[in-house]
């Protein structure tokens, strides 16, 4: 991509534009039987549909994603393992509802409670989760809240572990989507649970209740719900090619509901959007002015790949602004943050990308100095 900058000031404060040869127009309008719906890009985090994203509803089993993330932390900074027993109490073992079945006065395996939880949505394996962790399932529950608050899950309140129905437990879809998107990115390592079509324990195989993952979508995760409250719900994830979507639905009137339209999204998404690189993490972005070093200009470049996702019919109005104040003055460290560009489109969620100096500029010597002053006061450069 040729990007054209554009110096409006030879004094400190310059903005530079970078207007790219893509574009966006608005996402298509879309409706839906669901209550509140959310569909979104994982690699960009990119919303390619919502519909009440942000409204608390009751989440049935979905928000069960939250206690496993819980869980996957904990292996993550190494507090517990998979191979890991807790013990099972009497009220694990009496919880009603989906069951894994364990049986009181056992202990379980960390890595079969996450499959009783993801595959045969257990509510008793949650509590024993819960308990194990935090010593009873309302102490779980106020971890969860802290934790949730942290991520920045600010349409989500909880009390239970399992989603249990409870006036006062709620998650929107767009924060159920953010779990998700977390748990996807965050650890692969473990995200092959979801995609588990069947688990057996206790002698009893259960199947998986998300139907989408006996499809052809490419679905390979991650959680339903119900309850007569919340009605039918479906956290969904799907790869193509280097693509993966993230859709979740909340208040389906039937099963058979849920499923088309968990796919339909999915197709959507996938048939109308694409994923564009813009810039690559350490690709030269523009060569900045440099005052008074033993270089002209230094380099700025990206952290990482800048992508945005776009729809397909998209041919105009993304801009990229790239703003720093110039010229930089030397010396000049590596790494250093010295601009951001700013990603602005219609139906885009607006972008801050920090750039950093490519290079060293060491301060030059008092002849350089000298020679680049004179220099920028007559030509407007160092």
């Amino acid at each position: 991509m040729r990007l054209l900058s554009l110096i409006l000031s030879r004094f400190p404060c310059v903005v530079v534009a970078l207007v790219a040869a893509l574009c966006l127009r608005p996402a298509l309008a879309y409706e839906t039987d669901a209550k509140a719906a959310i569909l979104i890009d994982v690699q960009t985090g990119q919303v390619l549909l919502e519909h009440n994203a942000d409204q608390p509803l009751p989440t049935a089993s979905m928000s069960k994603l939250m206690t496993v993330l819980m869980v996957f932390e904990r292996l993550r900074d190494g507090s517990l393992s998979l191979d890991d027993t807790l013990p099972v109490s009497e009220k694990a073992w009496r919880k009603g509802g989906s069951k894994m079945f364990v049986e009181v006065g056992t202990r379980v395996r960390v890595e079969d409670l996450i499959q009783g939880i993801v595959t045969q949505s257990g509510n008793d394996a949650c509590i024993v989760i819960a308990e194990g962790l935090a010593g009873s399932e309302s102490a779980f529950a106020d971890l969860m809240n802290r934790r949730a608050a942290e991520l920045g899950l600010t349409n989500s309140h909880l009390t239970n572990a399992s989603g249990w129905p409870d006036p006062e437990h709620m998650m929107s879809v767009r924060d159920l989507a953010s779990v998700a998107r977390l748990l996807i990115r965050e650890y692969p390592e473990y995200y092959h649970f979801f995609g588990e079509e069947s688990f057996t324990y206790n002698g009893i195989t259960q199947h998986s209740r998300n139907p989408l993952l006996r499809g052809d979508a490419g679905v390979d995760g991650l959680k339903t719900g119900f309850t007569n409250e919340a009605g039918y719900g479906l956290v969904v994830s799907a790869a193509r090619g280097e693509r993966r979507l993230i859709s979740v639905l909340a208040g389906l009137k039937t099963p058979g509901a849920r499923a088309r339209e968990g796919e339909r999204l999915l197709e959507y998404g996938f048939r109308q959007f694409d994923n564009y690189r813009l810039f690559a993490a350490g690709e030269p972005v523009v060569e900045a002015d440099v005052w008074l070093g033993d270089a002209g200009t230094v380099a700025l470049v990206a952290g990482e790949d800048v992508q945005v996702t776009l729809s397909r019919e998209a041919r105009r109005d993304l801009q990229v602004k790239l703003v720093y104040d110039a010229p930089i003055p030397a010396p000049v460290r590596s790494g250093s943050e010295l601009a951001h560009l700013e990603i602005v489109a219609p139906g885009l969620d607006s972008r801050r990308i920090p750039l950093y100096a490519g290079s060293d500029v060491q301060a030059a010597s008092l002849l350089g100095r000298m020679s680049s002053a004179l220099g920028y006061l007559i030509w407007g450069r160092s």
